[in-house]
Formats: structure tokens, C-alpha cells, sequence
């Protein structure tokens, strides 16, 4: 576990260095949005198809790892369904809050789950995340999209934006091209190769930075239940259902780990301008991503610890 531990602490320092970065204002607020961009538009595809070029996928047992994180993300989906009328009626939660922590417990950070994999399992665990993501990406922005609409805004769902975010979503399309390459055993000319090398280099970095930039300290340190709710359903809930999914569907070893971490780490910062433009608690999202962000230095170890016990590499 002291191992774990030790891979994490990097990971995490560059997390808490892009939130210094931010504080004191070195880099400022306004310039982070282009790191980001950057970042999701060029660099995060670059080592997903690099990745996946490269991958031995005939180890990797896609269909399983794309089976287990689609019913567990359909399952959370129903719980939450299902919790809605009882938040609304003895917990006195109101719409925007609901699809904040809606949000909170369904969406995920590739960003930090890359960082942690590569470290930890090197390229073959990349190659699970890429397909992980593949999967996930779509229905998640799908269905967060549809529950702001129907919850937390009188405007109708907008499907036709929806569909094209979705379909030049630059992430899915490296992992579909990574594949494409993979499977057809499409020669690649060595210097693109190494381009795409270089760009997902700069991928973990910068992508880190700008998680701990995006952190909103004032806004988690006011106390609230629904914080609490937000970080249980992401941080223990999401696990146990792709643990039991994992083990429906005979996934074990380095594959269930994989999968685990994808699971346990916290959501990504970009369903702040969601909610803040479909009238979520966009406060409510950042404080529980925040809180989320931080307990998860400890909660990632343990659950890796438990994973190992079930199903050593």
C-alpha cells in the first residue's frame, strides 16, 4: 500500500502545484481555460492514440472492461433515478442541487486516471482506461446533459448540441483512431509516431495542472450534506458497482484494477460550466469535486489495496 501511495504523491503534487499556481496568481484564472484547451483538444488525444497503436489488444479484454463500465455507469444512472424523490421529499434537495450531485457522482477525471494508470501499470493499463473512456464519455455526457435539462432548467434538452459535442468529442476520436490503427495493422511512418509521443508527454503535466487549478477551496469548506452525498456516490458507490460488474463479467488482474481506479477516481471539473449554464448549483459541483479531489489521495490506495487482495496482478 506504501507503494500505491508513493506512485499517487506525484500525481497529487502536480494537482496541488496547479492550485498554488492559481492562488498566487502566477498564472492567472483567464489563462487556464487555453492549458485546458490544449490540453483536451491535442495533447489527451495524442497519448490515447499512441496508446492504443501500440497496444497489445489481443491481452486486453474489451469486451468485458466495455461491458463492466457501461453497466456501471447505467446502474449509477438508476440509482440516482431512483434516490430522486426521496432527496426532493426528507432531504429538502431542490433540482439544481440534485443534478450537481447528479454530475458529481457520475462523471469522471481521465486526466488523473491516465496519470495514476501509466504510473502504476504502464502502457497495457493505458490501453484499458483509452477503451474505458471510449465507452463512458458519450453516455455520460448523454445523460448529465438530459438530467440538467429535465431538473434543473425549463429548456427543452438540446439534443442536436448534445450529438455534435459528442460526435468532435477529440477525446473519443483518438481512442477510435488508436483502435482503427491497431486492428487493421496500419503501418505508421516513425516520425508521426514519435510526434504523437512527444504531445502525450506533455499530456499528464499540464492536464494535472489544470485539475488543481480548476479546485475551489472556498466553496468546500462550507459544510453540507449534499457534498457529502456528492463524494460517497463517486468515491465508494461507483467503485462497488464496477467491482461487482468486474467480477460479473470475469474481469480480474491488472484489468480489474484498471478498471477500479477509472472508477474511483474523482469527477472532472468541466461539469462546473455545465451546471453554471443549465442552472445547477455550479458552487454545490465544485465544492463536492474539490472534497472529492483531496479524500481521494487516500481513498485510491485503499480500494487498490482491496483489489489486490481479490485479484493480484
Amino acid at each position: 500500500m506504501l507503494t500505491v501511495f508513493e506512485s499517487l504523491l506525484p500525481v497529487f503534487a502536480l494537482i496541488g502545484l496547479g492550485l498554488l499556481l492559481r492562488k498566487r496568481d502566477i498564472v492567472p484564472q483567464d489563462k487556464w481555460t487555453g492549458i485546458e484547451q490544449v490540453c483536451f483538444w491535442l495533447f489527451f488525444p495524442a497519448i490515447l492514440a499512441e496508446t492504443l497503436i501500440k497496444a497489445d489488444l489481443k491481452s486486453v479484454p474489451l469486451t468485458g472492461v466495455a461491458a463492466t463500465m457501461l453497466m456501471a455507469v447505467f446502474t449509477m444512472l438508476v440509482v440516482m433515478l431512483a434516490l430522486k424523490p426521496l432527496l426532493y421529499r426528507y432531504w429538502g434537495m431542490q433540482g439544481p442541487a440534485y443534478t450537481s450531485v447528479f454530475q458529481a457522482g457520475t462523471r469522471w477525471n481521465g486526466f488523473i486516471a491516465l496519470a495514476i494508470i501509466l504510473k502504476l501499470f504502464g502502457d497495457p493499463g493505458v490501453a484499458i482506461v483509452a477503451v474505458a473512456l471510449a465507452v463512458m464519455v458519450p453516455v455520460i455526457n448523454f445523460e448529465n446533459v438530459l438530467v440538467l435539462a429535465a431538473y434543473a432548467s425549463s429548456e427543452r434538452p438540446p439534443l442536436k448540441q448534445v450529438a455534435r459535442k459528442v460526435l468532435f468529442n477529440p477525446l473519443i476520436w483518438g481512442c477510435l483512431i488508436g483502435l482503427f490503427i491497431n486492428l487493421l495493422e496500419i503501418p505508421i511512418w516513425d516520425p508521426v509516431m514519435t510526434l504523437l509521443d512527444l504531445l502525450g508527454r506533455a499530456a499528464l503535466g499540464a492536464g494535472l495542472l489544470c485539475v488543481g487549478a480548476g479546485l475551489r477551496v472556498r466553496h468546500a469548506l462550507i459544510p453540507s450534506r449534499d457534498v457529502v452525498l456528492g463524494v460517497m456516490m463517486k468515491l465508494v458507490i461507483m467503485p462497488m458497482f464496477v467491482a461487482g460488474w468486474a467480477i460479473a463479467f470475469g474481469i480480474t488482474g491488472l484489468s480489474f484494477q484498471t478498471a477500479l481506479v477509472c472508477a474511483a477516481v474523482p469527477t472532472a471539473m468541466n461539469g462546473f460550466l455545465l451546471a453554471r449554464q443549465m442552472g445547477g448549483d455550479a458552487e454545490l459541483f465544485a465544492a463536492t469535486v474539490t472534497v472529492q479531489t483531496t479524500l481521494s489521495f487516500l481513498s485510491i490506495p485503499l480500494i487498490l489495496y482491496l483489489a489486490n487482495l481479490f485479484t493480484p496482478i
